[in-house]
C-alpha cells in the first residue's frame, strides 16, 4: 500500500500533524523507534497512577483554540503547577514570590519585596549570560539559593557559560500567586496523556516498535512524502557531526504510604545532592490512592544512543542544525518537533506549529518547514 504520508515518530507533534494530514484526505502511516506511542509526553498506569515516564508535563496555553482542540481529544482536568523548592531542611514557595521573599527576608508587602530587591540586586546594566542576568534581578543570596546548584546539575555547564534566555522564563513576582504559569488555560489529561494520545491517533495505522532509520530507502518507497519528527543530525548520519543535549535518568519507585512530599514536584536546588526534582505522580490528578509513586530525575551529559531531552543550543549547535535542515529541505523531507527543530517547546507550541505547518502540507505547500 503506498501513503501519502510516513509521520515518523508518534509524539505530540506527529501525532497532531497525523490528525490534521488524516482529515484533510491524506493516507497516513504512523512509525515510532519506541514501543509505546506518545513519545515524552506518554503517561503509564502504575498502583492505579498515571505516572509521566519521561518528566512532568503540564499543559498550559494562553490560546483558547488550542485548548479547544486538545479538549477534543480528552477531558482535562484544573491541575495547576506549583512547585517548590527544597534546600537544605527547609521548604521555600516557588517560583519565588512575595511568600518566598517573606520566608527569607520577613518582608510583608509588595513595596518591602520591591525595596528589598532592589537592594540586593548587582547593577549590571546589559547581563551577557545567565549568572549576570540572575545577579541583576535577584541579587546574590536568592542566586545561590535557587538558581546555582539546581542550574549546575541541569545543564551540567556553569551558569555564566549559558545564556540568560534559559532563566528569563522563570518567573518573580512581588505577590504570593505561585501559580509557575499565567496562561489562562492549565490542566492535565484526566485519563493520562495515552489516552489523549491514542484519541487524537484514532483510527490512523500506528507501527510501534520500528526505526525508519534501519530502512529509510524501503519506508520513502511506500510513501509520497515523510514527516520526520526525530534528531536531524541521527537522520544524516551524524555527517556534520552531533548535536548536543543533555539527556536524563528517571528512578521511580511504588511506596507503602499514602503520600510523600505534599505536592507534585519538589526541586532540590542544593549541588550535592544528585538529582533535580522529585516528582510524585498522584498530585496531577489529585489521587487519594493508598500507595504512591515518586520519581527522582537526575541530569547528565548525553552521548549518542542516550535519549535527548535538552538541546544545548548554543551558536555552534544552531550553525550544525542549520546544516541539517539544508540537507533535509534537499531531500524533500518535512520535518517538525522537538527534535527535528532543535528546540525547548512547551506543549502547546508543539501542538501550536504541528497544526499550521500540516495546514500547509495537506495543500502540497512543503517547503518553509520551520515557518509556523
Amino acid at each position: 500500500m503506498t501513503f501519502d504520508w510516513l509521520i515518523v515518530g508518534a509524539g505530540l507533534f506527529g501525532s497532531v500533524a497525523a490528525r490534521q494530514l488524516t482529515d484533510a484526505g491524506c493516507r497516513c502511516l504512523i512509525i515510532d523507534r519506541r514501543r509505546h506511542t506518545g513519545g515524552n509526553v506518554y503517561t503509564e498506569r502504575v498502583a492505579g497512577i498515571d505516572v509521566h515516564r519521561y518528566g512532568p508535563h503540564i499543559f498550559h496555553t494562553n490560546s483558547e483554540a488550542i485548548w479547544q482542540y486538545v479538549q477534543r481529544f480528552g477531558e482535562f482536568n484544573h491541575f495547576v503547577n506549583r512547585p517548590k523548592v527544597r534546600s537544605g531542611d527547609k521548604i521555600y514557595s516557588f517560583p519565588i514570590n512575595l511568600l518566598t521573599l517573606h520566608q527569607l527576608w520577613g518582608v510583608r508587602t509588595p513595596a518591602e519585596a520591591a525595596a528589598k530587591l532592589a537592594a540586593v540586586r548587582l547593577p549590571i546594566p546589559s547581563p551577557r549570560n545567565m549568572e549576570e542576568y540572575a545577579l541583576s534581578q535577584i541579587g546574590e543570596e536568592l542566586y545561590r539559593l535557587f538558581i546555582y546548584g539546581y542550574t549546575k546539575k541541569q545543564w551540567g555547564r556553569e551558569p555564566r557559560e549559558l545564556p540568560a534566555s534559559i532563566l528569563k522564563r522563570v518567573p518573580i513576582r512581588l505577590t504570593c500567586d505561585d501559580n509557575y504559569y499565567r496562561d489562562r488555560f492549565q490542566g492535565i489529561p484526566i485519563h493520562g496523556y495515552t489516552a489523549m494520545i491514542e484519541s487524537v491517533q484514532h483510527g490512523i495505522p500506528l507501527e510501534l516498535g520500528t526505526n525508519y532509520l534501519d530502512d529509510r530507502d524501503g519506508w520513502r518507497q511506500r510513501a509520497r512524502n515523510v514527516l520526520y519528527t526525530g534528531s536531524l543530525d541521527a537522520l544524516f548520519d551524524y555527517r556534520f557531526g552531533p548535536l548536543e543535549y543533555r539527556t536524563l535518568r528517571f528512578e521511580t519507585e511504588v511506596l507503602d504510604t499514602a503520600d510523600f512530599q505534599g505536592n507534585a514536584q519538589v526541586n532540590y536546588t542544593d549541588a550535592e545532592i544528585p538529582f533535580t526534582r522529585i516528582v510524585e505522580h498522584k498530585h496531577f490528578a489529585f489521587g487519594t490512592q493508598p500507595q504512591t509513586v515518586v520519581t527522582r530525575e537526575f541530569s547528565s551529559s548525553w552521548t549518542l544512543g542516550a535519549e535527548p531531552y535538552y538541546p544545548l543550543a548554543d551558536e555552534t549547535n544552531r550553525a550544525r542544525h542549520g546544516q541539517y535542515c539544508a540537507l533535509a529541505d534537499r531531500d524533500g523531507i518535512c520535518f517538525g518537533g522537538r527534535l527535528a527543530d532543535y528546540q525547548y517547546y512547551d506543549m502547546h507550541q508543539v501542538i501550536g506549529a504541528a497544526l499550521c505547518r500540516s495546514e500547509r502540507w495537506s495543500r502540497g505547500v512543503l517547503g518553509q518547514h520551520r515557518a509556523g
